[in-house]
């Protein structure tokens, strides 16, 4: 099929693709702490991920992230689901949020912030950026037999962030 098949047009609605990772070791989970001088979530706590650039498929796009926001090497990383973020206008955000297991290596901070393994039972101490309170829990929870998560993000009229999960 041509890609003029594909109905790629401006008047359809398009979402801008990232990644999200988040890694494990043991019982910590590896986040980042964004650099102060960030327009973005500064001093508080994300996965690590990016853009998908063009011409690149989403998998090779966190590997990539991971290299760049930490200096490791990951090759066992499982797509457990997506986020679809409706931004009010087009385009809006499709995240393809990734699980995987670094047993080893030490991360490396980077200019996109500080990373460190943070014990999971302390999770919730932590400033994190606003959706991983609901997100994380479930993202560490998935199991590799599960179906993949489906979730949606939305902004009220008080631009206040709703999310809901799929069944």
């Amino acid at each position: 099929m041509p890609s003029s098949d594909q109905g790629a047009t401006q008047d359809r609605y398009t979402l801008i693709p990232r990644t999200l990772i988040f890694l494990t070791r043991g019982d910590s989970v590896l986040l980042i702490k964004g650099a102060a001088d960030k327009p973005l979530w500064a001093n508080r706590y994300n996965g690590i991920g990016g853009h998908v650039e063009q011409g690149e498929d989403p998998l090779s796009a966190a590997r990539r992230e991971l290299r760049e926001e930490t200096g490791l090497e990951v090759e066992n990383l499982w797509l457990c689901g997506t986020i679809t973020i409706d931004t009010g206008a087009s385009p809006g955000i499709g995240i393809f949020l990734y699980r995987g297991e670094s047993p080893s290596g030490d991360p490396q901070p980077s200019s996109e912030g500080l990373v460190e393994w943070i014990p999971i039972k302390d999770i919730q101490k932590y400033p994190l950026v606003e959706d991983l309170y609901i997100l994380l829990p479930k993202v560490l929870a998935f199991k590799r037999t599960d179906p993949p998560l489906s979730i949606s993000y939305a902004y009220d009229q008080e631009n206040q962030l709703n999310i809901s999960f799929g069944e």
